[in-house]
């Protein structure tokens, strides 16, 4: 596929402002009610959309990415009744924004080729970040006495980081293409 041409018109910036906050909003409530598998009934199911965050950084950008997962962390933990400021606001919030923020700024669609090879890379970046993430949630609920560390890594790996490896890839190509034809003349990146 070749470089999308995403970042031609300039004064469209709102788009993708706007479009990462509907996602953060979807994420979350998506996050809290459609997850059918319980890992750890009440604490950690497996987040079928876990791609999300970093499939909204690499097609609206590196900081629509971010707030997608922020955001979509705080309205998941209150929807879910897992709100806990100190962990919520500052480590899983921040850590989650990450894993949208890291693709997004390595793989931008006006500049990349989305072949076979960019594909693995944007899943070996996902795997990387996920398990930066997933140590450092862990590390918080253990402070926190809220769950053993190591728990917490095997159930939070397996919650987050496989469906961010396995998804993101798979879907980035069909979301561009999507995307390019919902809005033919391009927007900035956010």
């Amino acid at each position: 596929m070749q470089p999308a041409a995403l970042a031609k018109s300039e004064g469209n910036t709102l788009f993708p402002i706007v479009l990462s906050i509907v996602a953060a909003a979807a994420t979350g409530v998506l996050w809290a009610y459609a997850n059918p598998i319980q890992l750890v009934p009440g604490v950690i199911q497996w987040r079928i959309f876990a791609f999300l965050p970093p499939l909204i950084g690499i097609l609206l950008g590196w900081k629509s990415g971010f707030i997608c997962g922020y955001l979509g962390t705080i309205v998941w933990s209150l929807l879910a009744g897992t709100f806990i400021p100190a962990h919520s606001l500052i480590v899983d919030g921040i850590m989650v924004g990450l894993t949208g923020l890291v693709p997004g700024w390595m793989f931008d669609p006006a500049k990349t080729t989305f072949g076979r090879a960019v594909l693995i890379k944007i899943a070996a970046v996902c795997l990387i970040i996920g398990l930066i993430m997933v140590t450092a949630v862990s590390a918080s609920l253990a402070f926190l006495g809220i769950f053993p560390f190591w728990w917490a890594m095997l159930y939070l790996g397996l919650s987050d980081v496989g469906p961010m490896i396995i998804g993101t890839p798979l879907l980035v190509i069909p979301a561009l293409k999507i995307l390019k034809g919902a809005h033919p003349s391009g927007f900035a990146r956010f």
